[in-house]
């Protein structure tokens, strides 16, 4: 397999965008590219993208946007693996790089959601999870991750107020993200009086959906001239486990994100002492504090005790969510994946402004679909 590096890197801010179409939204980050880099096409396009069908009614998203972008040639597809659909369409990405298929593939992600009714999103969200017991039953997403936290709660003994810090450090590094939803700090007097959505998750738990769009460029690194700083991918892995929460051999570990963080350290001969940043997948505190267990940074049920600025601001002990996060950027679904990847590339490059963390090598992202059901930890070294 040959080494792989990030050439370029494209991005929408996360917004209603009430004025783009989907095609205009998901071309956007790839003609930056194309702008910065001089080039026309790419061999292979892989466009991760969860609700495409229900929400816009437009499907076969790998030649339409192809198309739309000028690559009418470009062998084109579209990934879908829930919110993990980004991660998804990198590692494709990544994968045909690596085995000599292609020179040049771009993975782009992307989603528009607010075109829709927040009712309908919500359901067709529930499509992640399992149809018959699960979403026929009446369980959103928020309430799927509100048991979760409630039984974390009430197994290791913390209060709501335990996982303030998460989504107050998200929201700190919004603050200096210009694609960022919410670019505004908040407190914890302001999170602990925030309205409940599913008890004990507030809406200051969980992320918010929004219409966003993000693009990668990988090509072999020996076609790169200035190797030292470039940012090389020397680690990916994947990893499913049961859709229903209820099928797990246990509710509060998930295992995807163990096999697919182990399988990425394995790969890169690295360990999560190594790591600099993690772009966690924090579409819930409650997920922030069990990806942080089963990556190996927290022992087991200490998760949470994580959410202190001192250690997770980006002049902590480990950076999360260092450009806001979903909790801040947004969370489109689908393009949720490579967002992850263009902020880590960002760190590693040494552009991410007043966010930077100092001396940054090595990063981490992890995005994750469904409740934890399929699993992309990536990890990227300079």
């Amino acid at each position: 397999m040959r080494e792989v590096a990030i050439f370029e890197i494209g991005q929408t801010p996360v917004s209603e965008h009430w004025d783009k179409s989907l095609l205009e939204l998901a071309g956007e980050p790839v003609l930056q590219i194309f702008e910065k880099t001089g080039m026309t096409s790419a061999e292979a396009i892989f466009v991760g993208n969860m609700l495409s069908g229900s929400a816009n009614r437009q499907l076969h998203l790998g030649a339409y946007v192809a198309d739309w972008v000028g690559a009418k040639h470009s062998g084109a597809v579209h990934v879908e693996a829930a919110c993990g659909s980004g991660g998804a369409a990198f590692r494709a990405a990544l994968m045909a790089v690596a085995s000599g298929d292609v020179e040049t593939a771009i993975a782009v992600g992307v989603e528009k959601m607010t075109d829709s009714p927040s009712a309908d999103i919500s359901s067709e969200l529930a499509g992640a999870s399992d149809a018959d017991y699960e979403r026929d039953m009446g369980l959103s997403f928020v309430a799927l991750n509100a048991l979760l936290m409630r039984r974390y709660m009430e197994e290791y003994g913390y209060r709501k107020d335990d996982f303030a810090g998460f989504s107050i450090n998200a929201h700190a590094n919004g603050v200096n993200n210009p694609n960022a939803r919410f670019r505004y700090p908040i407190t914890a007097e302001a999170y602990a009086k925030s309205a409940m959505a599913a008890d004990p998750i507030n809406i200051l738990d969980a992320s918010a959906m929004g219409d966003g769009a993000a693009a990668v460029l990988l090509v072999p690194l020996d076609r790169i001239a200035d190797r030292e700083n470039a940012v090389k991918v020397v680690g990916s892995g994947a990893a499913t486990d049961a859709i229903a929460i209820h099928d797990r051999r246990d509710p509060l570990w998930l295992s995807a994100a163990e096999l697919s963080a182990k399988k990425a350290y394995r790969q890169s001969g690295l360990t999560a002492s190594d790591i600099d940043l993690f772009e966690v997948h924090d579409a819930f505190t409650i997920i922030e504090a069990l990806s942080l267990e089963a990556s190996g940074f927290a022992e087991r049920g200490t998760g949470a005790r994580w959410a202190n600025l001192e250690l997770i601001s980006p002049h902590g002990k480990l950076p999360l969510a260092t450009m806001g996060g979903l909790k801040a950027r947004g969370h489109p679904v689908g393009a949720t994946g490579i967002y992850q990847v263009v902020e880590a590339a960002l760190q590693l490059r040494g552009e991410a402004g007043p966010n930077q963390v100092p001396g940054a090598r090595i990063a981490m992202t992890q995005n994750i679909g469904g409740s934890g059901s399929n699993v992309y930890t990536h990890i990227l070294r300079r």
